[in-house]
């Protein structure tokens, strides 16, 4: 039970730095670390706050695409008659259950291949 709410937050977590709120985070704490500890903002420090938002860009950029590919999915797969509904709905899940799925139907398929 406890390492599924683990899994369950950190998916969120991954989620949530792909909103644009994510990037207010990252000025805050640069703006703290303006006021209490100016002196040690460097270029390190500059660095740091650099690859942090870049890390955000990324995770924007490509929390996007993937929600573009999955609509586009899921609309070949609604509008599919011998496809799964519960495929279309998949993304719900953890990443771990996605995995099992997919291993699952991957199994039957290599079986009905060989059976043929």
């Amino acid at each position: 039970m406890a390492k599924f709410e683990i899994r369950e937050t950190l998916t969120n977590i991954g989620t949530l730095t792909a909103r644009p709120s994510a990037f207010l985070v990252l000025a805050g704490f640069t703006a703290a670390w303006l006021v209490f500890e100016r002196e040690t903002l460097d270029w390190h420090g500059i660095a740091t706050l650099a690859t942090w938002a870049m890390t955000l860009l990324i995770q924007r950029a490509e929390h996007r695409d993937t929600q573009a590919l999955q609509a586009k999915l899921d609309e070949l797969i609604k509008s599919s008659r011998t496809a799964s509904d519960a495929v279309a709905e998949i993304d719900d899940k953890e990443p771990e259950e996605i995995e099992k799925l997919r291993d699952n139907r991957r199994n039957i398929s290599e079986r009905s291949r060989l059976d043929t």
